[in-house]
């Protein structure tokens, strides 16, 4: 039976009917006129008639469902998933008909999916405060959302408009943030007032051409409200050192007066001189820190070498060279750097490694130089790994909390990362990235 629904078992059964009907006609034929050639003639004559009647007959279905499936296959083409097939009798036709039907479902559902993110992904990049941009190579905006809109142009469409000129239309601030091509936090005057924006930009292919996506985002109330937070704790920072440092050489004085009228009070009064001296030279250390950490010059970058740039730290701190120096020379601030240096090998020094497991690196990357301080001391607390680069934060006794602060702008106004870990087998690694090219990003 299934032979016979199937397209082979078709076709043998029309070849033994054609060939049937020409016997049949042939044997009546050589009956009848006595002849065999013509007999053969006759029955073939016959035979092909009916032939090509049964052929299209049986080739109807099979053509119907072919230009159904070329039709078909035509509207995936042109991305219309709504054409089906209705199912035939025939069970090799109909197995054709139910893969063409399922592979236009699985299309159409794919594409219901793809339309639902892509309406999701565009309402959360339409109603969300960061404004967006993003430029073909030549400039031309090629998509915005609502908060861009409203930043450039007073909520009319971007898309189509040269965002070189339409920034010409903007506060001199913006431009110039926006022509560096790099992040930044930057202040405009809206309405008189003002208001801060931190900027991103990043470059990336689409579709084998380059485009740049701008986002701004608005930062003016979290900022003032971290700023009144940072000012509380200088405050208290400031408070705490002031009274550790005046009450007692209040108290000393006090006590000085004392005795001065007793005899022989020289030893004594040595000491207390001497305790005063150390409590006001500590406080003039510590406003000496603040005042630095708040006057970080912009970097003045110069090309130097690594061998010529570690030569100047001879004698500052003890450590070894690990690894071969790069040749490629670097650009950055030598003082500064020199600083950020000292800085963190005397805390691998104070972290009670032993001096001769103190290692520096440098290493070369592909965009830029790695320096590695290591160290076999006693590692980082998860506090200390997640506070230790905030300001003011501190785990010395005596210690202000500025130290790795001041090293980390530095690093950044170079462009650059600090980075701290714990090693395997005890110790911590401190890593500075600096990039082949740094645009200072600091305030003079």
């Amino acid at each position: 039976m299934k032979a016979r629904r199937s397209l082979a078992g078709r076709t043998a059964v029309a070849l033994g009917l054609i060939a049937a009907i020409a016997a049949a006609a042939a044997a009546l034929s050589a009956r009848w006129l006595h002849g065999t050639a013509i007999a053969a003639l006759t029955g073939f004559l016959i035979a092909i008639p009916f032939g090509l009647w049964l052929a299209k007959r049986m080739t109807k279905p099979w053509s119907a469902v072919v230009l159904a499936v070329r039709d078909g296959i035509t509207s995936l083409r042109d991305r219309d998933f709504s054409v089906s097939i209705a199912s035939t009798a025939d069970d090799e036709l109909n197995d054709l008909v139910a893969a063409y039907n399922s592979l236009g479902d699985l299309l159409r559902r794919e594409r219901l999916d793809l339309h639902q993110r892509e309406l999701l992904l565009d309402t959360v990049i339409q109603t969300t405060p960061l404004a967006l941009v993003l430029t073909s190579d030549a400039g031309w905006i090629v998509y915005s959302n609502i908060a861009a809109r409203q930043l450039f142009l007073g909520g009319r469409k971007l898309e189509g408009h040269d965002f070189n000129k339409l920034l010409e239309q903007n506060p001199p601030a913006l431009r110039d943030a926006l022509s560096t091509r790099s992040d930044a936090l930057f202040t405009l005057e809206w309405a008189g007032e003002q208001q801060v924006y931190h900027l991103s930009q990043r470059s990336f292919l689409l579709n084998a051409k380059p485009h740049r996506l701008v986002l701004l985002k608005q930062l003016t109330r979290e900022l003032a409200a971290q700023e009144v937070a940072v000012w509380k704790k200088v405050i208290r920072v400031i408070a705490h050192e002031l009274n550790n440092s005046l009450a007692p050489i209040s108290s000393l004085a006090h006590s000085g007066r004392l005795l001065i009228q007793e005899p022989d009070a020289g030893a004594q009064l040595d000491r207390v001189f001497s305790t005063i001296e150390n409590r006001a030279a500590h406080l003039a250390s510590f406003i000496d820190g603040y005042a630095r950490f708040a006057k970080l010059p912009r970097p003045r970058l110069a090309q130097t070498t690594w061998p010529q740039f570690l030569a100047r730290l001879e004698g500052a701190a003890a450590f070894q060279i690990t690894g071969t120096l790069p040749q490629r020379p670097a650009e950055f601030d030598a003082s500064q750097l020199e600083q950020v240096v000292i800085n963190l090998l005397k805390n691998a020094i104070e972290s009670g490694s032993p001096p001769n497991e103190i290692q520096l690196a440098v290493l070369e990357t592909s965009d830029g130089f790695l320096l590695e301080i290591t160290d076999r001391g006693s590692g980082l607390t998860e506090e200390v790994l997640r506070d230790a680069l905030l300001p003011f934060y501190s785990t010395k006794p005596t210690g202000t909390g500025l130290g790795l602060t001041l090293c980390r702008e530095i690093v950044e106004a170079h462009g650059g990362r600090l980075s701290l870990a714990n090693r395997q087998n005890g110790g911590a690694i401190v890593s500075v990235w600096l990039p082949f090219d740094p645009e200072p990003v600091a305030g003079p």
